[in-house]
């Protein structure tokens, strides 16, 4: 039988929680916002990591947003010190490069979610007429 999750899925799941904890906790910028970490990805090789965050103030910005790209260059210029402090709290040889990502899918499934419902608004209508 296959494992469920291989060491990189492991070591991403650890890495979520810690920073998320760290960005709540150790970075002081009063720029920053409310941070969601929503997923990270670590490479095989465990060289790089992805970091995808939200912005819980910031519902319907896009990427492109001025108050997006201030706080993905505040995290990313973090970088280093966070996985300083990463390295503390996870016991590796190598903690991973952090990168920063803003992950617009939770705007996507609003979309969606406001398009599904207007279309079964839509139906129920002419069902009913």
């Amino acid at each position: 039988m296959a494992q469920e999750f291989n060491r990189t899925d492991r070591i991403a799941d650890q890495m979520q929680r810690d920073l998320a904890e760290l960005i709540r906790s150790s970075l002081n910028d009063p720029r920053l916002g409310m941070v969601t970490v929503n997923q990270v990805t670590v490479a095989r090789d465990l060289g790089y990591s992805d970091v995808y965050v939200t912005l819980l103030t910031a519902e319907d910005l896009d990427a492109d947003a001025e108050e997006v790209k201030t706080t993905i260059d505040i995290l990313n210029g973090a970088a280093g010190f966070l996985r300083s402090e990463l390295s503390r709290m996870i016991r590796l040889r190598t903690i991973p490069q952090l990168r920063f990502h803003f992950d617009a899918s939770v705007k996507r499934g609003r979309k969606l979610d406001q398009l599904i419902t207007k279309a079964r608004k839509k139906d129920n209508d002419q069902n009913e007429g």
